[in-house]
């Protein structure tokens, strides 16, 4: 065992869990450092508090005069916690979040000097843009960009900083960021949403979306991690050999939590309880060494921010306790992948989730309303979801070892399928007195005992209904929610456009009434969506070739998954509903091919590095020790020595094998990626990428990890599988 390795494994194994004590109930801790509803009624004018929820709940501005009162009171707040210092808090195209730190501190005259935080550096910062992904909205060189205040999601102290939500844009009013246009989707879904919904309640004033994200993750010892390249550069393995013992027993998944890691959770807990972060479930998830946490459902636009911020915060305590925190989708070959299921849903100012059944047969035929326009919009814009969750990382994920394939559908059971049944059958036109009571009672009336024992899951279905709302388990758990929530929240809000024109038509030209026209035109979207909906197996080849009979797309790749970003409809889609503009879409699908492009270059290059400077060389001293072996065999046995010798000889040539098809492998690897470099189309380029050069990581690795089994563990530099995931 290499001395590097082993120190290691010696020092990891030794470590003892940091303690970690609750004084304090939960729910004293939370929200503590969060300047919310309760804070601010307690620190705020009553002009004041009124104007930032008025703010809050219609989208009004904020007077400047009454900005600075805010000011004034939030840093006075901050302040009696400890702040010293304040930020816009933003999440710039890079996938991480942004902030720069200033100081309340100023000067005055006469050397003097004063504590100062004013409504204008709370509603508005200039950062220096020009070193943030743009997608070639403007040059390098123009380097102004603007952060705004997000009064929706409350300020908040992390150490001792004040951090300010916000939007990021360009000088030229593009956004730069990945809150903006989800804020603007959110906005087009609570319009459209209301007006479905005054057919059946005519006191909802707004329409939330909610989100509730679960966060898959390894954990690492973070001196184990380091000795491995790949981790540290790309955040997976590049190479390694599956270890004996996997997830194949299934005794990780909601086992008992080892010590150091409860630790760790009750930590990150406590973080997130001051912070206002309801994290409410935590337990071991399928793979070793891989958990999962889960916060109770929240305003989606809020809910984003938690969880772009629960990313950072996890890697700041693993490191107090000595992990390293693994987000990638797929940083082990061969065991489950981490996602970050996202469960959807809508809900009324009047408290009703509009995707759970009701008592009354008109409060479940407003569920069947929103249910059969989700699906619609799901089947219409497929391709387009398949997009939004489509990243270097999710491609190793995707359709392997229970992540749900690349394949769009949509699961919502079988009781479900069969009340979607009875309604495609309904008689056009106007429905007659013993229609309509079939209707409200045997099909529409009897969803909630239906659904009360409708707990199948499909952990294959990349989108399903889970009893009162959708899953989008697809998403990656590196993302950020925001893209997957903006797409889905864009292609709702548009179908219930279209819905709403579709069932005033028919009751304005047919003389329909109400109840009539909304069964009528759900009927016609349950037949032209059935394509969507599937119960089976998504990982089985037959699958694929039925999804392609149904016109389904397959777009494994992110390359192949982008395309339709950019598509006539999709600009037209996004621009109908003011989310983004079509600068805004190219610039964005510049900026996700580019991103793809780029990691896969720099593991290209770390893979290289790995084989040639690590794997190459342990081998051929494992190689020499052989030959000196086999030398010693001979002065003994002379002539005959191959007799004694065969075992070893063989050794040695399959080590020579293995050495130059590594070897080759990394030098054509190298050519290809130096070909795909001078390719300025970017689409080209990223294909090229994933078909020309990324193969070249599968030969590579699959010679490297022979040898793992060929070498003598003593002096193998790498740290293996079986102690990155089995050293707790």
């Amino acid at each position: 065992m290499s001395s590097m390795r082993f120190d290691a494994i010696k020092q990891s194994l030794t470590r003892t869990p940091v303690k970690i004590t609750e004084t304090e109930r939960r729910s004293d801790l939370f929200g503590q450092n969060v300047f919310n509803q309760n804070t601010m009624r307690q620190s705020l004018t009553k002009d004041a508090y009124s104007a930032v929820m008025s703010a809050v709940e219609t989208g009004s501005k904020i007077d400047r005069n009454i900005a600075d009162q805010i000011a004034s009171s939030m840093k006075d707040w901050a302040m009696s916690k400890g702040a010293t210092h304040y930020t816009h808090w933003f999440q710039p195209l890079t996938g991480a979040t942004a902030e720069k730190h200033d100081a309340f501190f100023e000067t005055i005259e006469g050397g003097m000097s004063v504590e100062k935080f004013g409504g204008g550096q709370l509603v508005q910062q200039e950062p220096d843009a020009s070193s943030f992904p743009n997608g070639g909205i403007r040059n390098t060189f123009e380097a102004r960009g603007y952060t705004a205040w997000d009064p929706t999601s409350p300020a908040f102290i992390y150490g001792t900083t004040l951090c300010i939500p916000t939007v990021f844009v360009a000088y030229t009013g593009e956004a730069l960021d990945y809150k903006t246009p989800l804020l603007r989707a959110l906005q087009a879904v609570d319009h459209a949403a209301v007006d479905v919904v005054k057919y059946f309640d005519k006191n909802v004033k707004k329409v939330n979306a909610s989100l509730g994200w679960e966060q898959e993750y390894f954990l690492v010892d973070s001196t184990l991690a380091a000795t491995r390249p790949d981790i540290v550069l790309t955040g997976r393995t590049l190479l390694g050999h599956a270890p004996a013992k996997g997830q194949q027993l299934d005794d990780h998944y909601f086992g008992s939590i080892p010590a150091r890691v409860m630790s760790f959770m009750m930590d990150l807990e406590m973080e997130c309880m001051k912070l206002g972060i309801p994290v409410k479930t935590r337990h071991n998830e399928v793979a070793p060494n891989q958990f999962e946490l889960a916060p109770i459902y929240e305003e989606a636009n809020l809910a984003v921010d938690h969880n772009s911020l629960i990313m950072d915060i996890m890697d700041r305590v693993g490191s107090r306790h000595n992990f390293k925190v693994l987000m990638h989708e797929k940083p082990f070959a061969g065991v489950n992948g981490s996602g970050k299921h996202n469960n959807w849903s809508l809900s009324t100012d009047t408290g009703v989730n509009l995707l759970s059944p009701g008592k009354t047969p008109m409060s479940n035929l407003q569920f069947l309303t929103f249910f059969v326009n989700t699906i619609k919009a799901v089947n219409d814009n497929e391709e387009l979801v398949r997009s939004s969750i489509a990243s270097a990382s999710n491609d190793h994920r995707l359709g392997a070892n229970e992540a749900p394939p690349a394949i769009i559908s949509v699961f919502i059971g079988s009781q479900l399928t069969s009340v979607l049944q009875g309604l495609k059958e309904v008689t056009k036109g106007k429905l007659s007195p013993e229609e309509k009571t079939e209707l409200k009672l045997n099909v529409v009336g009897k969803i909630p005992e239906i659904l009360l024992d409708n707990t199948d899951r499909n952990r294959t279905s990349p989108f399903a209904f889970t009893g009162n709302k959708f899953e989008f388990r697809a998403v990656g758990s590196l993302a950020n929610c925001a893209k997957p929530m903006t797409v889905l929240n864009t292609i709702i809000a548009n179908q219930l456009k279209v819905f709403k024109a579709d069932v005033d038509a028919l009751i304005t030209k047919k003389d329909m009434k109400k109840d009539d026209a909304i069964f009528n035109v759900l009927r016609e979207y349950i037949k032209s969506s059935e394509r969507i909906l599937f119960e089976g197996n998504g990982y089985g080849d037959a699958w694929e070739k039925e999804a392609k009979k149904r016109g389904l797309s397959n777009n494994k790749t992110t390359p192949e998954a982008l395309k339709v970003e950019i598509a006539p409809a999709t600009i037209a889609l996004y621009e109908s509903l003011g989310v983004m503009n079509k600068t805004e879409i190219e610039a964005r699908h510049e900026i996700e091919i580019e991103e793809y492009t780029l990691r896969v270059q720099i593991e290209a290059r770390v893979l290289g590095d790995i084989a040639r400077n690590h794997v190459i060389p342990t081998a051929l001293k494992y190689q020499n020790t052989l030959i000196e072996n086999v030398k010693g065999l001979k002065d003994i046995y002379g002539a005959g020595f191959k007799k004694y010798a065969a075992e070893q000889l063989t050794l040695i040539e399959d080590i020579s094998a293995r050495v130059a098809a590594i070897n080759s492998g990394v030098t054509d690897l190298i050519n290809k990626r130096k070909a795909a470099n001078t390719i300025e189309d970017v689409q080209v380029k990223a294909e090229t990428y994933c078909n020309k050069v990324k193969p070249y990581f599968d030969t590579i690795r699959y010679h490297c990890d022979k040898l793992e089994l060929l070498i003598d563990d003593e002096i193998w530099p790498l740290t293996k599988y079986r102690e990155l995931l089995f050293t707790k």
